[in-house]
């Protein structure tokens, strides 16, 4: 996966995403903000905020800030701040998920929905999170991973091929996932149309220093 790939890809669909992708996410997007934002006062980061469909559901007493690494998508999220008026955010940015600009320990909550698939290096996307996540805080994320069930993993596996092009991978293996992104799992929910996807609640037990 190149990231060439998927900011041309959010170029794209940006205009549409909202209307293609909100409704059939949205189940996803509003239980992982309420599992990361359940306490007053919390500095979240959303990573892959996109054109910010999550960030009404935010607490108005948070501290929330956005990351994308797609112009177009964060100027929509930028015009929904606006236009909604949330006071909870108090910065969105264009940064790359694998490079982020913050200091270590910077947020008590770190959340990234559907991006783990489409981000060129999923260990070192998962690795910036921990980073700058507090030691003991909360990193939930949803994404697809490949099915279990044959005949879906399948036709998965025939569409991976067109995974330039779309800048996704519908072949992203769970468990090697979990095993190079070293992200402490506590809970796993089925989320959104058929449980197609997982919600993962995460603790970062692992402190910052000691990051590879």
């Amino acid at each position: 996966m190149d990231l060439r790939d998927t900011i041309r890809t959010y170029r794209w669909v940006s205009g549409s995403y909202d209307v293609v992708f909100g409704p059939v996410f949205h189940p996803g997007r509003k239980e992982a903000v309420k599992i990361a934002n359940d306490r007053p006062g919390q500095r979240i980061l959303e990573v892959g905020v996109g054109t910010g469909l999550s960030l009404p559901h935010f607490r108005k007493d948070a501290r929330v800030t956005g990351i994308d690494v797609s112009a177009e998508m964060l100027a929509k999220a930028e015009a929904r701040v606006a236009r909604q008026r949330l006071s909870q955010v108090e910065g969105l940015h264009l940064m790359d998920a694998e490079h982020l600009e913050f200091a270590d320990n910077a947020f008590d909550a770190v959340l990234a929905l559907y991006v783990a698939p489409v981000v060129p290096n999923p260990a070192r996307f998962a690795a910036e999170m921990r980073r700058v996540c507090i030691p003991g805080g909360t990193i939930v994320l949803v994404n697809h991973f490949m099915s279990d069930n044959w005949a879906v993993r399948w036709f998965e596996k025939r569409l991976a091929r067109l995974a330039r092009h779309i800048g996704f991978h519908p072949d992203f293996e769970f468990d090697a996932f979990i095993r190079d992104s070293k992200l402490t799992v506590r809970e796993i929910r089925p989320s959104n149309l058929f449980g197609y996807w997982k919600l993962l609640r995460c603790v970062n037990e692992k402190d910052a220093s000691t990051l590879e």
